[in-house]
């Protein structure tokens, strides 16, 4: 789109080349009216200082924009990376703090205050865990220790499934069992709940991790697992740790080798294997599946389950039947004790976080007790404490004007779906029907969580933690057989973070990522359309990438797309997945284009509805120029400062192994070379590195 502007700076030294004094304003011929408090002016929201002037923006965009970042940042010691996202989690850690100790020194008669104080106060009391050492984990031991035979081991895990904590801070696998229980919307009936059975069984972050023996990274890391193995059994009391630590690990490859990988775990359609109870036995004969739907609570309120990787749950009915039983009992002590280290004493605490943090993601040190104290609350209490924070920290006016950037990434993607060269008139149409059934969630839930049935008690960490995890799976076990509830979160609002469910159709900005950088209320529209804009409109593209497009506004997995459609999608997705394939962020670690595809769809997307969103809030007026940019300027520098982040080495092989994203510096210059705005804005030309010839460009919504 041609800019609206009278001037478009190009070249390094932006900040020296484009002050353009504004016009004088027009004389006025009214009456004056009495004096009020002037208006304050919109900053530009442009974070100039971290400029670097020695790379031209044409060349790396990303760079110029956030060098003397990147230059000066240090990774703080308990962190495995730093960025936008961190800095605002970090400041609401400190939040929280306040809130969280208030609320522990007096509740005021209100219990669920009282909750939140008792349960941090309980992990800070370290004194008495010292005391306690091993001892809460007895009963979860004396648990495995009266398993008699294979058939209790069905019974065992699904138990031990309402007590260990779920997927937590150390990758997809913390809760280690063989397989895991989830409850969401069916995806071919999305007026009902339904249990679905995924894959796990691992205590490395990736399957790749146990087979890769071409990357001496992982396989080092493969190594000193089985050492942290040894020396956890070893602390436990275990005489045989040596040799049983060796057989577990053994023992996880195995589980490995069933696994599907990450790009397989991203086909719904895959995915959705619906089975009825009464035939899981022909999926793995010999698992007593009577005794672990009984012990899961899922037998009487469902006839079926979905099984999200029905192979890997054949193998693992063979892998149990010749793998002799005394090994099983060790592997889910291992893995009981995995999930319970960090509430135990010191000695125990230390080893996971040497081999959890430093070696797998070479983070120098463990957070203060009291961060790790207040994740613990976000974790058990989320939404009773996130009360308390929208409460202090979230003004009505920053959901006001967040609903109207929101409105307005709507109406530009019901135009540009009309404007489609490459979609039929009958895809349109369903497209713009799921657009319009699109439900938006900013700041806070409208009705809060209920936790009075959760039990506290200010002396009983483990204990706590257990009831805790048991709340929670009671809570989403129960939903089976109840009407959906539409107005659920999937997330705090004092979450920095952003989604889409597909399921619900629904997008969900919490309170905590409506500030700088993302949102500044006091800034003028282009920076955040750039930033928060584009995050709107990444999340609503994820309706439309290539696993949300294959839902329907209701929610269900339907076909509604033509034949020629499809090829049309598949040839614009294939020319994704080849630039992303390009980008190596370490060497010898390229980008998973193919892993990463729908978050590089939703980046692009929502980038290229951003820039037209702000041209329809523009209305043909000229946009300001505020710290020598143009607003379109603002609007892709805004974009580019919050994916400013720095990884350590071992993290980011870890992300590109796991995280469907791609790296932040690929996030950002791999979008905008997209872009047509782009090279009209900063005169960006072949020749340059960040031009790219318009035909390799990919553009689809």
């Amino acid at each position: 789109m041609k800019s609206n502007l009278l001037s478009v700076c190009t070249g390094a030294l932006l900040l020296a080349a484009c002050n353009h004094p504004a016009p004088p304003p027009p004389a006025s011929t009214e009456t004056p009216a009495p004096a009020t408090a002037p208006t304050p002016a919109l900053v530009s929201g442009i974070e100039t200082q971290y400029n670097d002037d020695s790379v031209r923006i044409q060349d790396n965009f990303y760079q110029h924009v956030n060098g003397k970042w990147l230059a000066t940042t240090e990774i703080p010691a308990d962190k495995p990376g730093f960025g936008s996202f961190a800095k605002l989690a970090e400041d609401a850690l400190v939040q929280l703090r306040g809130l969280i100790e208030d609320a522990a020194k007096d509740s005021k008669g209100d219990a669920e205050k009282q909750k939140i104080g008792d349960l941090y106060n309980s992990f800070m009391d370290e004194a008495k865990l010292e005391e306690l050492g091993l001892k809460p984990m007895d009963a979860d031991f004396a648990l495995i220790d009266a398993v008699k035979d294979k058939k209790d081991l069905a019974t065992l895990i699904g138990t031990l499934g309402k007590k260990l904590s779920q997927p937590g801070d150390f990758g997809p696998n913390e809760t280690t069992l063989p397989f895991v229980v989830a409850v969401h919307q069916d995806n071919k009936d999305s007026t009902k709940y339904v249990a679905d059975l995924e894959q796990s069984g691992i205590g490395l972050p990736d399957r790749d991790y146990y087979l890769k023996n071409d990357d001496a990274k992982l396989k080092g890391i493969r190594a000193a697992y089985l050492q942290h193995v040894e020396k956890m059994l070893t602390l436990a009391g275990d005489k045989a740790a040596a040799k049983n630590a060796k057989d577990i690990v053994a023992l996880e490859t195995e589980l490995a080798k069933l696994q599907w990988d990450k790009v397989a775990l991203r086909d719904p359609i895959k995915a959705y294997n619906k089975i009825m109870l009464v035939d899981l036995p022909k999926l793995a004969p010999g698992f007593d599946w009577e005794g672990f739907l009984a012990a899961a609570e899922i037998a009487g309120k469902t006839d079926y389950v979905i099984v999200g990787q029905p192979s890997f749950i054949t193998g693992f009915g063979k892998l149990l039947q010749k793998t002799p039983l005394p090994l099983w009992k060790t592997y889910f002590k291992w893995h009981v004790l995995n999930d319970g280290a960090s509430a135990l004493s010191k000695d125990f605490v230390a080893e996971n976080f040497a081999f959890k943090g430093t070696v797998v993601r070479g983070i120098p040190e463990d957070r203060p007790r009291w961060k790790r104290a207040v994740s613990l609350v976000q974790n058990a209490i989320g939404e009773g404490l996130g009360k308390l924070y929208v409460a202090q920290y979230f003004p009505p006016e920053n959901k006001a004007r967040v609903e109207a950037l929101v409105n307005n990434l709507l109406a530009a993607y019901k135009q540009g779906i009309d404007t489609l060269d490459w979609m039929s008139d009958d895809t349109k149409k369903e497209a713009q029907a799921k657009l319009a059934k699109i439900a938006v969630k900013i700041g806070y839930p409208d009705k809060w969580r209920d936790y009075s049935k959760l039990e506290i008690a200010k002396d009983d960490l483990f204990g706590n933690i257990r009831r805790a995890n048991a709340f929670e799976y009671n809570r989403t076990i129960s939903k089976l057989g109840s009407p959906i509830d539409r107005g659920e979160w999937g997330m705090t609002p004092q979450t920095v973070n952003a989604e889409y469910n597909p399921e619900l159709n629904d997008i969900t900005f919490p309170a905590a990522i409506l500030q700088p950088p993302f949102f500044n209320v006091k800034a003028d529209d282009a920076v955040n359309y750039g930033a928060i804009g584009a995050v709107i409109g990444h999340e609503i593209s994820h309706a439309f990438d290539d696993q949300g497009s294959q839902y329907d506004g209701d929610g269900n997995l339907r076909d509604w797309w033509t034949k020629d459609d499809h090829v049309k999608f598949a040839a614009k997705t294939k020319a994704l997945v080849a630039e992303y394939d390009g980008f190596s962020p370490l060497a010898g670690y390229h980008v998973n284009g193919a892993l990463t595809l729908g978050e590089n769809i939703a980046d692009n997307s929502g980038l290229a509805i951003a820039y037209k969103a702000y041209q329809l809030d523009l209305g043909g007026k000229p946009a300001p120029e505020l710290d020598g940019f143009t607003g379109d300027q603002r609007l892709y520098i805004g974009f580019a400062q919050v994916w400013r982040e720095k990884l350590r080495d071992n993290y980011a092989i870890e992300l590109i192994k796991t995280d469907p994203h791609s790296p932040p510096e690929f996030r950002a210059n791999g979008s905008i070379v997209n872009q047509p705005g782009f090279y009209s804005a900063f005169g960006i030309k072949e020749g340059d590195k960040m031009y790219l010839p318009p035909e390799q460009r990919v553009g689809i919504w």
